[in-house]
């Protein structure tokens, strides 16, 4: 888990120099600008990061979630943005991959790991955020098809996906009257809301979808009816903790920026870095760093696995490491006094980027409902 064999050190180094190279140099800009680098997007896919673990036979790289993460990692040193909603398309194609029929597989996941298509995950509703069992939006049988209205709230990428995975009742209340369908985007019906104005994230669309009487056939329902918010779930295990490592990467690209910061500025004769309290800062700043990267690996080593712990470390390693990663970039920002406020520096963009992971795949409240429920049922 720890000591990285060739093959893990060369696509660990892979995604670090395509950040280094097509990510960092605009980031701020792309914030700036609330610019969506779909091409750039294609240029990762093209190196096998459109689908991460999804199966070879379909255009999927075959990799491992403990691979995925350090992807993540490096990926948003150079733009946390942009990582994460890789990390949204790489867990829409993976449902795909694992719940879909053959032909379901061979029909979408091509353009999907390419990035010829995009991929978006709708299962958030305006009413229903942390309680997604009590989402609203139907799903009615007509014939051989699905009839499916509803709105779906903060859907990353809305608008400019070409697939849409989408959770709908089906049944009755609660998880087991939930089913999940494919719905493309110039299905008639589908229309999208205005661009969200937000904190961070601006690198990305983030939409609301809104399904009016949208005509699907039956043969886009994935994984059978009913098992809708199982595959939600699944999911969510996967996203949880790729958002945690963007959370990680994001974090580290911001304290190795306060580092050279303090190394280069000067005050009262003397550099700060060689300040022992800025130096005892740092060394907790790296500690917890560490910390989280140690647990974030044990719950994608978890989720390879298959172990049966595996939610409840997804959740933990989510919740820890994206408290952590805001905490550090913030502390980061401090370092650097009135300069980390400038957007020049790119510490700013940062935090308002990880200030999110704390909320989405799950509130780190919900988060430590599922680790309670864990510790309650193993008493």
């Amino acid at each position: 888990m720890f000591a990285l064999d060739e093959d893990e050190r060369a696509i660990a180094d892979t995604a670090a120099d395509f950040a280094a190279e097509f990510l960092a140099p605009h980031a701020v800009e792309w914030d700036r600008d609330k610019h969506f680098p779909v091409d750039v997007l294609r240029k990762a896919a093209a190196l096998g990061m459109g689908g991460i673990y999804v199966a070879e036979d379909v255009g999927g790289s075959g990799l491992r979630r403990v691979d995925a993460v350090r992807i993540f990692e490096k990926l948003a040193g150079g733009d946390p943005s942009v990582a994460a909603y890789l990390s949204i398309h790489n867990m829409v194609a993976w449902m795909i991959d694992t719940y879909g029929s053959d032909e379901q597989r061979r029909r979408w996941l091509p353009s999907l790991c390419a990035m010829d298509e995009l991929g978006s995950y709708c299962l958030t509703e305006p009413g229903a955020g942390s309680d997604a069992a009590a989402l609203t939006t139907k799903a009615v049988r007509d014939g051989d098809d699905w009839v499916l209205t509803g709105v779906k709230q903060f859907i990353s990428g809305a608008g400019t996906s070409g697939v849409y995975v989408v959770m709908a009742r089906t049944g009755g209340p609660g998880p087991s009257g939930i089913s999940a369908f494919v719905v493309e985007k110039d299905t008639a019906g589908l229309s999208f809301g205005p661009n969200e104005i937000k904190m961070g994230w601006n690198a990305q669309p983030t939409r609301q979808v809104i399904l009016d009487g949208v005509r699907v056939p039956a043969d886009h329902l994935l994984g059978g009816e009913g098992n809708g918010f199982r595959i939600a779930m699944n999911g969510l295990n996967g996203g949880r903790i790729n958002i945690a490592a963007c959370s990680l990467g994001g974090a580290a690209a911001a304290f190795d920026t306060a580092v050279r910061y303090l190394a280069d500025r000067r005050a009262f004769g003397a550099r700060l870095l060689d300040a022992q309290a800025l130096q005892f800062r740092l060394a907790d700043m790296r500690t917890d760093l560490e910390a989280a990267r140690v647990l974030l690996l044990r719950a994608a080593a978890a989720l390879d696995a298959d172990s049966p712990d595996k939610v409840s470390l997804c959740a933990m390693a989510k919740k820890f490491t994206t408290d952590t990663g805001f905490a550090v970039a913030n502390d980061a920002l401090q370092l650097l006094g009135g300069y980390g406020y400038l957007s020049e520096y790119g510490l700013e963009k940062i935090v308002r980027d990880l200030r999110v992971h704390q909320i989405l795949e799950g509130t780190n409240e919900v988060m430590r409902l599922v680790i309670a429920r864990s510790v309650v049922g193993a008493a």
